[in-house]
């Protein structure tokens, strides 16, 4: 049988362990706080994060009585070799109607390249008005060395997007999928 232990040495331990289960518990915290952070910002438009699917494509009324001015921006993450534009910088649509636009890219590398486009509109109460109905950021896209092509980007505002904000971007940041060349 093993000697006891002094009431001061068991506080210590009573102390230790409750600090390891804090610390335990905070780690796991922290790995549920990313996706409970993507939930809210796809459930709120919190940080202009769009919806990552195919929006409703049914009818709704057009507001002909309004225009909200519509700009496009395309970036390139981790100095990929890529070439990556919007076709045009700005456009005025009237909500409720249906407008496509295109981005190109192209791969400048001489080896295969894969990549995704992660959107972003702002401001962020804007988000859960952008609808796109076809985008190519939905797919990874592949590219063969030298390539490079249109990809469209077919969307709409709702027209209850609130009447103070008359201008929406639309930002697209390209993103080298890992071991995809390059």
């Amino acid at each position: 049988m093993s000697p006891p232990v002094p009431a001061a040495a068991a506080g210590v331990q009573r102390s230790i362990r409750r600090t390891l289960l804090v610390v335990v518990a905070m780690f796991g915290f922290g790995f549920a706080l990313v996706p409970l952070y993507d939930v809210l910002c796809q459930v709120t438009g919190l940080n202009g994060k769009t919806r990552a699917a195919v929006a409703d494509a049914a009818p709704m009324p057009v507001d002909e009585a309004r225009t909200v001015i519509v700009e496009f921006i395309a970036s390139v993450n981790d100095e990929a070799p890529w070439e990556f534009r919007p076709d045009v910088t700005r456009i005025e649509v009237h909500p409720g109607r249906f407008y496509t636009t295109h981005f190109y890219a192209r791969n400048r590398s001489e080896t295969p390249l894969a990549g995704q486009a992660v959107p972003s509109v702002a401001p962020g109460l804007a988000s859960l008005h952008f609808h796109k109905i076809e985008c190519f950021c939905f797919n990874q896209q592949r590219f063969a060395p030298g390539e490079g092509r249109e990809m469209p980007v077919t969307f709409r505002i709702d027209p209850q997007l609130p009447a103070e904000v008359g201008t929406v971007t639309l930002s697209y940041t390209f993103f080298r999928l890992p071991g995809q060349g390059g």
